[in-house]
């Protein structure tokens, strides 16, 4: 396979890894060069590393991570080349380089995407027990997104938190002091702000981390799921379809053209004051406070409602990394994520991020970006809050196809947009589910 993927990316990639070289502080490789003398993990003779990962939303994690890469490759002498790919790129990008047998050394992408092919994903159990011995364990939603039966097939580095992001001048004008955390109060102030002039919008696109964040809540949210604990379909209920009438409630009172939203639309959308309230991470705070945007003092962040189901219901993204089996330096690839997730670099690169990406470890409880601004507190949950893909069933081939294929998203534009009625988007869905889970 051409590992080019696109001649833009790659150079993009290289051209970071160089400028990254000069930004590596003295004592920083100090740290970087003894522990290279000593790692856990013995690259092979000759080693080279080709990473693909998705593009950064926030520039200061990009420049902490490679800040890492950087160090890695001063410290080991291995040549670290980073491909970035938009975020609903990776896994198509992933498929074809594992289907062929030729790509990328390591690939970072989102959700259950070592799941799509377990059986060519390289056993990293020895890696994610060094870690987990050493950094307090994993958090159980890493856990199941990290393993296939006993074997780890993936680490999951990171989760990135998606909680609703609202203008606190807007929703006073709809009459409320905070978001409220039932759902039909939640109803009652995006009507709210739609009647005030500054309506609410999230994406009922084929948006990967937005889209799939807000529907699968509010699926949950009415105790509906789309499989149970034996990967049996038990989509089609009265609660799946009292999820999309509610969704369809919430979309009439959304800003236009949310169906064709994408993961940047809302960002957009926000910043311009469009919209007075979105679900997202931390970036469009983040992009506020570098740009010194007047926003920054009148936004915050909110938790997600819980409907009937009676217990949060959140989906928050998961990064995890995984090394094909193909690859030529399995253990180079070992050494270049237990480099990345070492407490020297890991809280330095968790700082990076300003709480876009909460860490997947306990023993980073404490960093200190959870408790440096208010408005980043929320997000430190994320990774202990989260539902996981397949919710009820198990995280799997299945499940990662049905987040990939967008089928929850799809049952809930259908209903929004007059395109079919509830029931009808319902056994929609259930066909599609059962043609995954058969």
């Amino acid at each position: 396979m051409d590992k080019k993927f696109t001649r833009r990316s790659v150079l993009k990639g290289t051209a970071a890894t160089v400028a990254g070289a000069a930004l590596v502080s003295s004592d920083f490789m100090d740290w970087s060069s003894a522990w290279a003398a000593d790692a856990p993990f013995k690259p092979e003779a000759g080693a080279k590393l080709q990473v693909l990962r998705w593009k950064r939303f926030i520039q200061s994690e990009e420049d902490a991570f490679m800040e890492q890469v950087a160090a890695f490759t001063k410290a080991t002498g291995i040549e670290v080349e980073v491909l970035n790919e938009s975020l609903d790129d990776v896994q198509p990008k992933a498929s074809v380089a594992v289907n062929v047998g030729s790509g990328p050394d390591l690939i970072w992408g989102y959700y259950s995407l070592p799941h799509l092919f377990p059986n060519k994903c390289t056993d990293l159990t020895d890696l994610a027990d060094y870690l987990g011995g050493k950094y307090g364990g994993w958090v159980p939603a890493a856990e199941t997104y990290g393993k296939s039966d006993d074997k780890w097939i993936g680490i999951p580095v990171c989760f990135g938190g998606n909680y609703i992001n609202y203008r606190n001048s807007a929703i006073e004008k709809a009459g409320f002091k905070e978001v409220p955390q039932d759902l039909d109060g939640f109803l009652a102030l995006c009507q709210g702000l739609k009647a005030g002039g500054m309506p609410a919008g999230m994406a009922l696109g084929h948006a990967t981390g937005d889209a799939n964040a807000w529907v699968h809540w509010a699926l949950w949210a009415h105790d509906a799921a789309m499989v149970d604990e034996n990967d049996k379909v038990i989509l089609n209920t009265p609660e799946a379809v009292a999820a999309c009438e509610y969704v369809k409630k919430l979309y009439d009172a959304y800003i236009p053209g949310t169906a064709s939203w994408n993961d940047g639309s809302n960002n957009k959308a926000f910043l311009a004051g469009e919209v007075g309230l979105t679900n997202n991470g931390i970036s469009i705070y983040q992009k506020a406070l570098v740009d010194g945007l007047d926003i920054k003092d009148d936004m915050d962040h909110a938790y997600y409602p819980v409907g009937p189901v009676g217990v949060p219901t959140e989906f928050h993204i998961a990064y995890p990394m995984l090394v094909p089996t193909y690859t030529k330096f399995p253990n180079a690839a070992k050494a270049f994520m237990a480099f990345l997730m070492e407490a020297e670099q890991y809280n330095r690169w968790l700082e990076g991020s300003v709480a876009y990406l909460t860490h997947s470890l306990n023993a980073f409880n404490d960093n200190p970006i959870w408790t440096s601004d208010p408005k980043r507190k929320i997000f430190a949950e994320a990774a202990n809050r989260t539902l996981v893909a397949g919710y009820k069933g198990s995280v799997g081939q299945k499940s990662a196809s049905a987040i990939s294929e967008f089928i929850v998203v799809d049952m809930f534009a259908n209903v929004a947009t007059g395109q079919m009625s509830a029931k009808e988007a319902v056994a929609d869905a259930t066909k599609k589910a059962r043609r995954i889970y058969r």
